[in-house]
């Protein structure tokens, strides 16, 4: 049988691969989805040859935490702290979706992501209120042909009506058909992940067993953590209980101790930071410098476009910009200029690409140009006047940079964006359904009598039901007491 080659041809290359490094000039063989070389120069037959001359291409980006399903409240939450998001989003909108406002979310949000160079998603998808909705969610993401990690949220986010999951078997045996409906292979597009309740919100017990099902099918977990001041983590509590493990992607971890850091080190644990939503949300600094003292690669997630953008240059710009703020503060406050830069643009780039690759599990398949690994490819460059002249690549795709200088998207070898159009999409179709749905859903809202926004009043809300259950959580035991 034929095969599918597609050449990319005399661009510049970052393929993030230390072998490979760097080519100012470079052509990029795929083969029905796979990368099969990357040379300076190839000589290719019977092969569709792009012409990138003039353009970047390197890796899709990954973002390793993305609540999808809250597209269509674009910058609702513009003006909210944390607490008014966790009152005002996930104890407000979020019962008021309906599955069909779940699968347009995750449907447009997997495009916003592609149209702007990210390839590979880490859904964390809490907004599963019923099974129509996990499978609607599901739907979404294969609809818009991106890499994702579905992350099964078992978040209860009602707590104003009855659930249609009234004791938490239930939702655990929901996850189990989930996984036996959607995932029967570890190398589609899609692969299964957990999204656990945060710690405290239930019994210790409860989020044992979640993570022990999710263990059961192989899947990787991922789970706010540290990101609450007047609350514990959770890293201790885990570790003791012997939960703790390389299969899980731990996000923000603002307020985690350095003996906290230390344990999620010594278990192998992930990170994603949100630079974004925790600076304009007051969550604390980005953990950058934490995970640098103890050894733990960063990645970077998008986290919410109900406040903040859906492209990971802005992430990486920021993220950049913050540390190597941080890393100089003390030096200027005694007068003093740095002499270099902490951080370069290259390495900042690994946030996006290889250290988060590894963070889902994926690195044997995607996060660098390698052949062999699948064709996930971003191109950029074209008419825009911030892309020209390419002095310093990797600058220009972390400085320079917005999805409106993506010209071409591949994943799996196939073009999701194309000469810098998303391919087999009808996206002012899709934006008006999402103007409605908005409408809709903050309608419902409005109907139950549910104010937004707004900091719910004291005593009331998610945090302190939290810290409440919390006093009466007892204390997990060690392994085999």
């Amino acid at each position: 049988m034929a095969r599918h080659r597609v050449v990319l041809r005399g661009g510049t290359v970052l393929t993030m691969d230390p072998h490979l490094g760097n080519l100012p000039r470079g052509d990029v063989l795929i083969e029905d989805g796979v990368i099969a070389t990357v040379a300076p120069a190839l000589s290719v037959e019977e092969a569709e040859t792009v012409d990138v001359t003039g353009h970047i291409v390197a890796p899709g980006m990954i973002d390793t935490h993305r609540h999808t399903w809250q597209t269509q409240l674009r910058a609702l939450c513009a003006d909210w702290t944390l607490a008014d998001y966790l009152f005002g989003i996930r104890l407000g909108v979020s019962p008021a979706y309906l599955a069909e406002d779940v699968h347009l979310g995750n449907h447009l949000g997997a495009l916003d992501a592609l149209n702007s160079g990210v390839t590979t998603i880490l859904d964390f998808s809490h907004c599963n209120n019923t099974p129509e909705h996990a499978d609607a969610a599901i739907t979404g993401l294969r609809d818009a042909g991106i890499r994702a990690v579905f992350g099964y949220g078992f978040f209860e986010s009602n707590p104003l009506q009855p659930p249609h999951f009234t004791d938490h078997a239930l939702r655990l045996a929901d996850f189990r058909r989930v996984a036996d409906t959607h995932f029967p292979s570890r190398d589609a597009l899609l692969t299964l992940g957990v999204a656990l309740t945060e710690y405290g919100t239930l019994p210790f017990d409860t989020t044992r067993a979640e993570i022990a099902a999710a263990r059961e099918r192989d899947a990787l977990i991922v789970t706010h953590t540290g990101c609450v001041w007047s609350l514990p983590s959770g890293v201790r509590e885990f570790a003791a209980a012997g939960l703790l493990g390389p299969d899980q992607v731990h996000v923000h971890c603002n307020t985690l101790t350095d003996e906290e850091w230390r344990l999620l080190a010594d278990h192998g644990a992930k990170l994603s930071i949100s630079v974004e939503t925790e600076l304009n949300m007051g969550m604390g600094r980005p953990a950058f410098a934490a995970a640098r003292r103890h050894g733990i690669k960063p990645t970077l997630s998008c986290d919410i476009v109900s406040l903040n953008t859906g492209d990971l240059f802005t992430q990486t710009r920021m993220g950049l910009a913050f540390q190597r703020w941080a890393d100089t503060e003390n030096l200027n406050l005694t007068s003093g200029d740095p002499t270099a830069v902490t951080i370069t643009a290259q390495e900042a780039l690994a946030w996006t690409t290889v250290n988060a690759a590894e963070a889902i599990g994926l690195d044997h398949r995607i996060g660098s140009l390698t052949p062999g690994k699948q064709a996930d490819i971003i191109v950029t460059g074209g008419p825009g006047m911030s892309q020209h002249p390419h002095l310093d690549p990797a600058g220009t795709l972390v400085f320079q940079t917005t999805p409106a200088d993506v010209r071409h998207v591949l994943v799996a070898g196939r073009f999701a964006k194309r000469d810098g159009r998303l391919t087999g999409t009808d996206l002012p179709a899709l934006l008006a359904r999402a103007d409605a749905s908005a409408e809709s859903v903050l309608g419902r809202l409005a109907d139950a009598g549910r104010p937004l926004p707004g900091t719910p009043p004291e005593g009331w809300g998610l945090i302190a039901r939290m810290s409440s259950e919390l006093q009466a959580t007892p204390e997990p035991q060690q392994p085999g007491q």
